[in-house]
């Protein structure tokens, strides 16, 4: 563990399905599992997590590569991407395919759901995490799913990898049918940005209807608001916090999503 944006936080080593990795706990409150983009738990990542616990939630925060606390470089978000693209866990480029890394998630929130309490669990995934709120989505636990920026899978050669949602065919009729009885989905993105292509976000749309809520930040190259061309992480590299932003509009959007689903259903 490494910087101060950790301190506070307690690591246990969670184990499910024959598989071991650290989580960072820290809160009190129904559970929020806060999944951090490449390379790693950076101290944005942190910064955002304290944040939903400020609000009143517990955040289990899973490390699933990288080396949690180090902040990001060039040299680092390589070798994540690296290992992310030859793990196994991470369907990084099969299309019609449910990472493996969900199972294990699953589990994570159904044991955070059983500590915590509260009407489900919270969940929200960035980058290359993030549609895996929208695959825990299969369990009924997992009652505030947030996508901010799904990357995954990325978004190269065959033009059909550009809309697909990293879903098995079985878990899409599931997640359809979730949102189809009521169970809303929140999507962040920034308008230009590559690695979410916009027939994934029309496939998200087309598939979640109504219960889609969409978030799309102009990064066009005429915006106003200062967001850059290759604007990305909206809840930490690219969040601008001063009130009256964008960004801190989709962040307090966030926030208030877990709140409304999780303690104002629960009525605390």
């Amino acid at each position: 563990m490494t910087g101060p944006e950790l301190d506070g936080w307690t690591q246990t080593q969670f184990e499910a399905g024959g598989t071991t990795k650290p989580v960072y706990r820290r809160g009190s409150g129904p559970a929020v599992i806060v999944i951090h983009e490449i390379p790693g738990i950076t101290p944005k990542v942190a910064e955002f997590a304290s944040m939903v616990v400020d609000r009143g939630f517990t955040v289990f925060m899973p490390s699933l590569v990288g080396t949690p606390g180090k902040a990001p470089s060039g040299a680092y978000l390589a070798s994540s991407v690296a290992k992310v693209c030859v793990s196994k866990e991470f369907s990084t480029w099969a299309l019609d395919a449910t990472s493996p890394v969900i199972s294990w998630l699953r589990a994570l929130a159904k044991v955070a759901h059983a500590e915590c309490g509260g009407p489900g669990v919270g969940a929200v995934g960035m980058c290359f995490s993030g549609g895996f709120a929208l695959a825990m989505m299969i369990d009924d636990t997992v009652v505030a799913p947030v996508l901010s920026q799904p990357s995954l899978p990325f978004p190269a050669g065959k033009s059909d990898r550009f809309a697909s949602l990293g879903l098995s065919d079985a878990d899409r009729r599931v997640v359809i049918d979730r949102a189809a009885t009521g169970c809303e989905v929140l999507g962040l993105r920034f308008s230009h940005d590559k690695l979410v292509p916009h027939a994934r976000w029309r496939a998200l749309e087309d598939a979640l209807g109504d219960k889609f809520i969409s978030v799309t930040l102009d990064s066009s190259p005429a915006n106003t608001h200062g967001h850059k061309a290759r604007a990305h992480s909206v809840l930490t590299e690219d969040l601008d916090n001063r009130a009256g932003t964008p960004t801190r509009a989709a962040l307090d959007q966030v926030l208030d999503f877990f709140t409304k689903k999780l303690s104002e259903a629960k009525g605390v």
